[in-house]
């Protein structure tokens, strides 16, 4: 009889590789952006900084609580924009909004990207 492999879970698997590739960290906030339901963004917001060092260092950094942090990003609650700008801040992340599309833009709707400033 075979031993069986250890399973990973689904979160284990997307926060390694976020962790191995940065940029596509941004394609999966923005992309969780486009998603109705608010708390998608917070649960793709957690897996990065997971990704990026973790919870507790992205509170050091951005000068949150740890423990809200966590709170935060449990998809329960909704955080302040200031929180949200401060942690987006700690993992080198900026928000910025532009014109969905030219035919969108006559409506003057608008829709929110996380950019990711690359450092060299």
């Amino acid at each position: 009889m075979k031993p069986r492999k250890k399973s990973v879970s689904h979160d284990e698997v997307i926060v390694a590789h976020l962790k191995e590739n940065p940029e596509e960290a941004v394609e999966y906030l923005n992309a969780s952006l486009t998603e109705e339901d608010p708390r998608m963004f917070l649960m793709a917001l957690r897996d990065v900084t997971k990704a990026f060092g973790g919870m507790k260092r992205a509170a050091d950094r951005s000068g949150l609580n740890r423990e809200s942090l966590y709170k935060a990003l449990s998809g329960k609650r909704y955080p302040r924009i200031n929180n949200i700008n401060a942690l987006l801040g700690a993992l080198g992340f900026a928000i910025e909004i532009k014109m969905k599309s030219p035919k969108t833009a006559r409506k003057r709707k608008a829709v929110a990207q996380v950019v990711f400033p690359l450092k060299r």
